[in-house]
């Protein structure tokens, strides 16, 4: 194992979870649904608690880790998770009760993501979070870009394709549309953003307000 990969399993397996988080994730395992790593998700909790998130839409809820990590890291926000599985959230509601989290304050729309983000309101929100299907992967950021308030962030899961994007050889789908998604945000100036190797890759995005 090279010293990147030891350095690499230190940091995931240093971040402890609770169990209602741990419950999540294990009924996503059983499930067969691969849900943000452990330091991901304290990653997208700690960027929420900076902005003191209010708002925020999670693109993909899963069976709810993120969600989870969300909810109980900024208790006065307010999430919006949508996820097309209407079996998805029959369970995550059952977690998020289980782990005592106000319904009034998770919104479950089990409808297609580019049916719902163009309905919303641009400019409202405090931050995005896209742990969703990588052929859309490229519409979602547009949208959530322009959903959330200047200087929001928009944090994206898995924008290394198991480690397949750095391999030039590669030319499947999935390696191409995060290739090009990260193309596509050095091209725009109305955003700053980075690549962070937590998890499986982590793109975070900041909408910089005008005239910056």
């Amino acid at each position: 194992m090279s010293d990147k990969e030891l350095s690499w399993r230190f940091v995931e397996e240093r971040v402890g979870e609770d169990a209602d988080v741990q419950r999540a994730r294990n009924t996503s395992l059983e499930h067969g649904i691969d849900p943000i790593t452990a330091s991901a998700g304290q990653y997208i909790a700690t960027i929420a608690v900076a902005l003191d998130a209010k708002n925020i839409i999670e693109i993909g809820t899963g069976l709810g880790v993120g969600t989870l990590w969300l909810a109980q890291a900024c208790p006065s926000a307010h999430i919006t998770s949508i996820d097309s599985e209407v079996d998805h959230h029959v369970t995550v509601r059952e977690l998020l009760q289980e782990a005592e989290i106000p319904p009034a304050r998770i919104r479950l729309i089990a409808e297609k993501a580019l049916d719902v983000l163009p309905k919303m309101n641009e400019g409202s929100y405090d931050l995005v979070v896209i742990d969703a299907d990588f052929q859309n992967v490229q519409a979602y950021v547009d949208h959530a870009i322009a959903l959330v308030k200047p200087r929001g962030s928009v944090i994206v899961a898995g924008v290394l394709g198991d480690d397949l994007v750095a391999d030039p050889a590669r030319r499947d789908d999935k390696t191409s549309a995060y290739r090009w998604l990260l193309k596509a945000l050095e091209d725009r100036d109305d955003v700053i953003h980075t690549v962070n190797l937590i998890g499986d890759g982590l793109v975070h995005i900041v909408r910089l307000p005008s005239g910056d």
